[in-house]
């Protein structure tokens, strides 16, 4: 490789659980066009993501990015928090 720089997929959604050691759930929604009668509709999708430093809460706002399996069903990793969550 010289100097190619890879094209890392990143997403943005909410932190909905932070229960797992090292492990936070992120729920990502998006908006998809119905074919037939070209409704928007709200898809979602529930993404474990790698917390290293466990420094997450529900609530919050994350951006993660795509890396190598880190276990069966972890993929992702946290990037950075654009937002956190208001504690009452």
């Amino acid at each position: 490789m010289n100097s190619e720089q890879k094209n890392i997929k990143t997403l943005t959604g909410s932190v909905v659980s932070n229960k797992m050691d090292k492990t936070i759930a992120v729920l990502v929604q998006r908006t998809v066009k119905h074919p037939l009668y070209e409704k928007y509709l709200r898809r979602s999708s529930k993404i474990l993501a790698h917390d290293e430093h466990n420094e997450c809460s529900e609530g919050d706002i994350v951006t993660i990015a795509s890396c190598r399996p880190l276990s069966k069903k972890k993929a992702w990793k946290l990037l950075r928090i654009v937002e956190k969550a208001q504690e009452i």
